[in-house]
């Protein structure tokens, strides 16, 4: 027989009987599924009866029907290892996750194909897609609910839709696909403690919660105004926050967190504490918000890190905040839940050392040697229709001349450009920071190259959807320029097949590859520091993630599983500002995060 979950207005009830839900966040795609178990063992020990995890589209399928299940997307196999260390789990579908991740987790294929106003909607493709999407997600999530004794008590729908939309249509539209696939356990909606979000985002008859970091009696008075049958619980306890590169870091007092906690217990509440543990953005994972929510604001990449300041650090350790929630989760605990276990030993981390990046090779050549085919059109294409997710592309196309000097103008440039003119590189161009990149162009005209990168996507308010690369046009003064090549080089998995042995290892200069190796014994933990300026990260083939001097992240975690006994290989892309022979690569390897 198995076990039920229930909501009644009097509370959550398991198999009968009251049940208090203290869940965390940990999400199996921010961790190396080989430190999964250890993971859940600290969310045990912190004092938890539950993990909660969202589930991004965009990682399972990057490109339509090819689906991935195994690995950092092994759903099920976390789901599992839930399971067998004691916990129960509450699943966050979709198909908008946010959680700081590109794009809210819908994929580009997706959004380069409907524009924003057609997502997130009862519109008819975009339902068929998630429908497409969810016949092959949901079986993973029904086949382990505590009905079919499993470990999933609740599935969440959308994900704080009443901060966005107000389409009852699609909701209904979700929730009764949940239903028909097979999911019996309670469904949710979570949202804002506002008016406008608890009206817009809870769908009559689901349970409501709210999301909140402080003020929790306020929250709950609110919850109760629209939801007066409905058991306290906030779905997202915020006892952190995320950071974004060039910005401050952002952190809270564990006291602070650690009161407002027990506020909300002592009165009758159900939690989820976002995070718990908040793991990594690898690769190009992370994604990016605006200064302000709405439609302005300053663009704000978010960092590789997302620690989150969280009661159990990036490297799976217990912080200060961890000792403060156990304390307080031990005075609310259900009987069920056994005695409190003791946190499992920290994972090792390796010596301190530096690496020297000998070996190197031009991005030109890599680009002309291993990137996808040149694309020719009358304006520069988007990564989006040049069927890329993340990456570098070069644009190159000619100025006739001859003019004089004239401002250079990139429309909608999303997000950094690299410029050169007849190959003296001019400087660098970012989204919303306008530049004076001004050049003449003689008689016989002249060769423009532009270099765009891409950052993480918006996950978060009506520009969800964007689009990457050059997507309003180049101007030289208020002339389009026209007739361009693109030429993509991708950037969202393995490290890309780098022709090391047709380049000498001392005389590269500009943007690069460049690579080193590190022998260590024993596989450890270590932080990753490159010697400065802006690129990306690759050990023994997996890209870490961005890194980027502008901080406040200075090194990227580089977790056990990745190393090996004997030779790793360290291989840095760097772009600006370029490095020279004279200047070698320097990568550092640290014992602890540098964080700033």
């Amino acid at each position: 027989m198995h076990e039920t979950f229930e909501v009644t207005p009097a509370g959550f009830q398991l198999a009968g009987r009251p049940f208090r839900v203290l869940s965390g966040a940990l999400h199996y795609f921010r961790v190396h599924p080989d430190q999964w178990r250890h993971r859940l063992r600290m969310l045990r020990a912190m004092g938890l009866n539950t993990v909660e995890t969202y589930v991004p589209w965009n990682l399972h399928e990057p490109r339509r029907g090819e689906h991935h299940f195994a690995g950092l997307t092994d759903l099920g196999g976390f789901l599992d290892a839930a399971r067998d260390e004691g916990l129960y789990a509450i699943v966050r579908p979709g198909p908008y996750i946010c959680a700081e991740w590109d794009n809210g987790g819908l994929p580009s294929w997706l959004t380069g194909a409907l524009p924003p106003t057609r997502l997130r909607c009862a519109d008819p493709e975009y339902l068929a897609e998630v429908d497409r999407w969810f016949d092959v997600l949901i079986p993973h999530v029904a086949a382990r609910q505590l009905t079919r004794g499993g470990t999933v008590l609740m599935v969440q729908v959308e994900n704080e839709y009443g901060s966005y939309g107000s389409d009852l249509t699609y909701l209904r539209h979700l929730a009764d696909g949940l239903r028909e696939r097979g999911i019996a356990v309670p469904l949710f909606t979570s949202d804002g403690p506002e008016d406008h979000m608890l009206t817009g985002g809870s769908v009559p008859g689901l349970l409501a919660t709210v999301n909140f970091g402080s003020r929790p009696l306020e929250a709950f008075a609110k919850l109760a105004e629209h939801r007066p049958q409905d058991p306290p619980m906030c779905m997202e306890f915020w006892c952190g926050w995320f950071d974004h590169w060039g910005h401050d870091r952002v952190l809270r007092d564990p006291a602070d967190a650690a009161k407002d906690l027990d506020a909300m217990l002592a009165a009758g509440a159900s939690v989820n504490i976002y995070m718990a543990h908040g793991g990594t953005n690898f690769g190009t994972t992370a994604g990016a918000n605006l200064a302000a929510p709405g439609l302005d604001g300053d663009y704000r990449p978010t960092v590789t890190s997302y620690d989150y300041d969280a009661p159990i650090d990036e490297a799976g350790r217990a912080t200060p905040k961890f000792w403060a929630f156990r304390e307080v989760l031990s005075a609310y605990r259900n009987e069920v839940d056994g005695p409190l276990p003791e946190p499992p030993a920290p994972t090792p981390v390796q010596a301190r050392t530096s690496v020297t990046l000998a070996q190197g090779v031009r991005l030109e050549q890599v680009i002309d040697s291993v990137g996808l085919p040149e694309t020719v059109a009358p304006n520069p294409p988007t990564f989006e229709e040049l069927g890329i997710v993340h990456g570098i592309v070069r644009y190159t196309a000619t100025v006739p001349g001859l003019r004089t000097a004239y401002p250079l103008v990139l429309r909608g440039l999303a997000d950094r450009a690299q410029v050169a003119v007849d190959g003296v590189v001019l400087g660098v161009l970012e989204r919303d920071r306008p530049a004076d990149l001004s050049f003449a162009v003689p008689a016989e005209g002249a060769r423009l190259e532009l270099l765009v990168e891409s950052m993480g996507r918006a996950n978060y308010g009506p520009i969800v959807g964007e689009r990457k690369g050059l997507t309003g046009g180049v101007l030289h003064e208020r002339q389009y320029v026209h007739g361009w090549t693109a030429r993509p080089l991708p950037l969202d998995g393995p490290l890309p097949a780098v022709p090391w042995d047709s380049s000498a290892d001392d005389t590269v200069d500009g943007p690069a590859f460049r690579r080193g190796f590190v022998t260590v014994g024993e596989p450890a933990d270590a932080w990753l520091r490159p010697g400065g300026g802006k690129g990306y990260l690759w050990l023994n083939g997996f890209l870490l993630g961005r890194c980027w001097s502008a901080g406040p992240q200075r090194a990227l975690y580089a977790p056990a599983p990745l190393w090996r006994p004997g030779p790793n290989e360290l291989v840095v892309l760097t772009l600006d500002p370029p490095l020279t022979a004279a200047t070698p690569a320097v990568v550092d390897l640290l014992d602890s995060p540098a964080l700033s």
